[in-house]
């Protein structure tokens, strides 16, 4: 069943139910913290060798940068032991080449370090798009719109800008930390663990900061979108200010939102340097510690002043790593979040599909008193509906808004599972055949047609993707698009949809139905197909759809009485079920339903 994009659920409006609220959208779930590193160990393990030479060389890089303060603190021994100025020369050597080979090292590992990030991060976005595309219409309905949208799009942006900016910063940061760590400890365990001295100072500072800048950030955004607000409205509306003298009023509106704005801003700053100057403080008791436990431990002779030293510089060199990562630490925090969200939709559950291995004997369309309600206790959009389509008839469902033409085409089309009853194609229940199955033998072209960004003749290539060139010709032409489209400027090469060559309403309704004869299926639906191509398209459209499901089961969902006119048998709805059924010359005699809207539709 190939389809077109159909409308989503009604937005929120004054009075509707809140998210989570019983009739009120749905919020998708967010996976836990323990989930959120599983999702990410099995994008790592997707990758293992690149994972392994990225962390290889990170380590190897960070490595490097030990061996200058290991090397200096060699210097002051051979200093204080009255070597000659080759063992220092030597030693400079050595602390030149390491910094080059690091430098390498460190700058290769980053880059291999965010190409990982970024293929991990592609493969969990086709993920994410796998489940939201395959995700129930019924279930996508009573999602909230804007927390789907914000997933797939915010936070695949929040976690690309950590990868791309912070990734690699934030691997190599942490590799310095523990290697640094290793290596003071390696020197001697009482220097390692004075260094780790500071360590209750570091977690003391974050967890000081992290609850105070939160609501100071969430306060400074809310306050700068209140100003651009006051600006934009005043803008706006600058004749009507102008024309009630109002202009005194907006500015000091202005004024005291931007003041107020400011004001944050300045809070938040200084807040930012308080958690400085407690970092300072961590970092002075840290380094402290080591230089008066090596004061003690040089003047017991348990280890040489070299050895202090390299501890000192070893120290200060996590200065920069550990300051970085606390710095860092919202923008880790809000990609966690983000990463987070979307694990929670990776983790949807999937429909099982039975893929039945026999398809449908015939076209035939069977539909067994069906009924369909939207929400448990809404009113019933389909009651006790039953229809018979022969193989190779053209029905046409009329009525007025609302009498469920559109519920009854998205069940038939399998979008819909029926709340009770069943719909058979060719004598097989569409619930036994499976969601690939059905595709592969209904069709529906709805009233939104999108057109997808690319050629043309991809476009086409949609519904039947080893369809030639000369095929897509041949559908074209069957539905009398083929004369327009050899005018485009590259022909069926020329790109379309976003960023390409612009197509009106009724030449993407075009398209649709030239897809449909492509993808030959056994049924075809068309929703209100030809609604959005105004008076004069309408003609050339029902003209096409004629003839893309010439001798093919249709089913029609007829916004013009003339599409009515054309089938073989109309079925006229009304409140979810159906009211009268016959050919259109038989209704119109029959003075009923249909005769009137058939009056109304000639005037």
């Amino acid at each position: 069943m190939s389809t077109e994009p159909t409308t989503g659920a009604a937005p929120d409006g004054p009075g509707s139910p809140g998210p989570g609220q019983p009739g009120g959208p749905e919020l998708l779930p967010t996976a836990t913290a323990r989930r959120t590193w599983a999702v990410l160990g099995d994008g790592i393990r997707a990758a293992p060798w690149a994972a392994a030479l990225a962390l290889a060389t990170v380590l190897a890089g960070s490595a490097a940068g030990l061996v200058a303060p290991w090397v200096l603190g060699s210097i002051v021994d051979d200093i204080s032991a009255g070597a000659g100025l080759d063992a220092i020369l030597r030693s400079a050597a050595l602390i030149a080449a390491a910094a080059l080979v690091g430098g390498v090292l460190v700058g290769l590992g980053a880059w291999q370090v965010s190409r990982l990030g970024e293929t991990i991060l592609a493969r969990l976005r086709e993920r994410v798009m796998e489940r939201v595309l395959h995700m129930p219409a019924a279930r996508l309905e009573k999602v909230r719109i804007g927390d789907l949208l914000s997933r797939v799009g915010d936070d695949v942006a929040v976690v690309t800008n950590a990868v791309a900016r912070n990734g690699p910063e934030v691997v190599t940061a942490l590799a310095m930390v523990v290697l640094t760590t290793a290596g003071m400890a390696a020197l001697d365990w009482r220097l390692g663990l004075a260094g780790l001295a500071a360590a209750p100072f570091y977690v003391w500072a974050v967890r000081w900061y992290m609850p105070r800048s939160g609501p100071y950030y969430a306060r400074e955004r809310i306050a700068m979108g209140e100003r651009s607000h006051a600006l934009m409205g005043a803008l706006r509306g600058r004749d009507t200010v102008r024309a009630y003298r109002l202009e005194e009023e907006h500015e000091q509106r202005i004024a005291e939102r931007s003041r107020t704005a400011m004001q944050l801003t300045l809070d938040v700053f200084r807040l930012f340097t308080r958690l400085g100057a407690r970092m300072n403080g961590s970092e002075f008791v840290g380094l402290g510690a080591v230089l008066v436990v090596g004061f003690w431990l040089v003047r017991g002779d348990l280890v040489t002043v070299g050895m202090v030293t390299a501890a000192a510089l070893y120290f200060h060199r996590l200065f920069g790593p550990v300051g970085f990562l606390v710095m860092n630490f919202n923008d880790v925090q809000q990609a966690g979040a983000s990463l987070a969200r979307l694990a929670g939709v990776v983790d949807l559950p999937v429909a099982d599909d039975p893929r039945a291995e026999e398809g449908p004997a015939g076209s035939s369309l069977r539909v067994e008193r069906v009924s369909h309600a939207y929400a448990p206790g809404a009113p019933m959009a389909l009651d006790g509906v039953t229809l018979r389509v022969a193989p190779g008839e053209r029905v046409a469902l009329v009525g007025a808004s609302g009498a469920g033409k559109t519920t009854l085409a998205a069940v038939v089309s399998g979008l819909r599972a029926p709340t009770a009853g069943t719909v058979y194609l060719g004598g097989i229940p569409l619930d036994e055949l499976g969601e690939q199955r059905v595709r592969e033998h209904v069709f529906l072209v709805s009233q939104e047609t999108h057109v997808f960004a690319g050629t043309l003749l991809d476009d086409q290539r949609l519904a039947r993707a080893e369809a030639t060139a000369e095929e897509v010709e041949a559908a074209l032409e069957t539905v009398g698009a083929l004369d327009w489209v050899r005018a485009l400027p590259e022909g069926l090469e020329t790109v379309v949809g976003e960023g390409g060559h612009a197509l009106t309403a009724e030449q993407a309704q075009h398209l649709a139905l030239a897809r449909l004869v492509l993808a030959d299926p056994d049924l075809a639906v068309l929703d209100e197909a030809t609604a959005e191509a105004g008076s004069s398209g309408a003609r050339r459209l029902e003209e096409a759809a004629l003839a893309a499901t010439k001798g093919r089961t249709t089913l029609v969902v007829a916004h013009r009485l003339t599409q009515a006119q054309a089938a073989d048998r109309v079925v006229v709805m009304d409140q979810g079920r159906v009211v009268e059924e016959g050919t259109h010359d038989e209704l119109v005699a029959g003075q009923g339903r249909y005769a009137r809207l058939w009056r109304s539709w000639q005037g």
